[in-house]
């Protein structure tokens, strides 16, 4: 199965528009959701049946990790992969795309390796490749199981779609996820492999521009928008349901809670809908601890998905399991586990009351 990047209600939306300013959007969007429905079958099924054999807290990289980039350009067919226009430490091309698309990869490879020393998507080191130009204003960029490839948007409501490393990020997490968990891609396990890929593609941006959890937007597809939308981003981890508010698009529909979960047949049971309410949980955890989301934070999560995960594992199980991430790798009780605790709790999901931290405890005379 393909993971794009546009949830299929969002491209729905775009390609019922009825509007003189948006008639070659409405067009692309139908052309880009006959696309989708064509892929969404022939995911390759490199490394779907075989998790690593990485055990809990360990690192994946067995070496050390070498990033290996390659950059093709499909010149708006849809022949995969195209031609080829970029290796590892080839000259610019002066294609913005490419560029794009080639930094975005460097910028992926290098949180997973530098922050969690995993040796590439795989944790084998994986060759990174992408594709740039697919198809004719194709409206989407996706993973499908071997490569990233990216679209050029339509111009009237969507951008380029390696404008926003975050988008680049999300897609080549779902490859991490692919190698590791498994995350079923259907209903609340569904909506955790989205939001996964959501909380890495926004520590790869974090990362690269050395962002604290303050500084950060934690906005994920930042300037995919034309200036004709009234919006910011795709989605907002934190303040899910506020990333847009247009007159065409609508109001952006993420729940932040699950007293708003939404219950659905669409979008594979909701998973670019729900995947808000882990989402939030994320951000509550990581504005707690402070600092940089990705030391402690993004720890933990990642932590989690190298654990042996059900691939159909619920919410409320996959918040247990971070607690129990978070109490192996900073002890119990701890200011991490506290957090944790507490940000899902602020989505409704709970996990059992926190115990306080051990100098709390001290000081209370405990």
């Amino acid at each position: 199965m393909m993971h794009g990047i546009i949830p299929p209600y969002l491209l729905d939306q775009v390609a019922s528009l009825d509007d003189e300013r948006f008639r070659n959007a409405a067009r692309a969007a139908q052309r880009s959701l006959a696309t989708s429905d064509e892929l969404r079958d022939e995911r390759a099924v490199r490394g779907t049946e075989t998790r690593l054999a990485i055990g809990f807290g360990e690192t994946a990289a067995v070496t050390e990790p070498t990033l290996d980039r390659t950059i093709y350009d499909t010149g708006t067919s849809q022949q995969l992969p195209g031609r080829e226009v970029r290796g590892e430490g080839g000259p610019d091309t002066g294609d913005i795309a490419v560029t794009e698309a080639y930094d975005g990869l460097g910028a992926t490879f290098a949180l997973f390796a530098e922050v969690f020393g995993r040796d590439s998507i795989d944790g084998n080191g994986l060759p990174l490749e992408a594709t740039v130009h697919y198809g004719k204003k194709y409206d989407n960029a996706f993973w499908n199981g071997e490569r990233m490839v990216f679209g050029d948007g339509d111009g009237e409501v969507f951008e380029r779609f390696t404008i926003s490393l975050t988008v680049i990020g999300h897609e080549l997490a779902h490859g991490v996820t692919q190698f590791t968990s498994g995350l079923e891609y259907e209903g609340q396990s569904g909506a955790l492999n989205e939001s996964m890929s959501d909380v890495f593609g926004v520590l790869v941006e974090q990362y690269a521009l050395g962002q604290s959890v303050e500084q950060a937007s934690w906005l994920v597809g930042e300037g995919l928008f034309t200036p004709e939308v009234e919006g910011t981003a795709l989605r907002s981890m934190k303040a899910p349901g506020t990333a847009y508010d247009d007159d065409v698009l609508g109001k952006d529909p993420q729940p932040d809670h699950m007293d708003d979960y939404i219950e659905t047949q669409q979008d594979n049971g909701g998973v670019h809908l729900n995947s808000g309410i882990p989402n939030r949980a994320f951000y509550l955890v990581a504005e707690s601890l402070g600092g940089n989301a990705w030391e402690r934070a993004g720890a933990i999560w990642y932590d989690t998905l190298l654990t042996n995960l059900d691939d159909r594992t619920d919410f409320a199980g996959f918040a247990a399991a971070t607690v129990t991430a978070a109490a192996d790798r900073y002890g119990e009780p701890s200011d991490e586990v506290a957090a944790v605790v507490t940000g899902w709790a602020g989505v409704g999901i709970d996990v059992g009351a926190p115990q306080p931290a051990a100098d709390d405890a001290i000081e209370a005379g405990e």
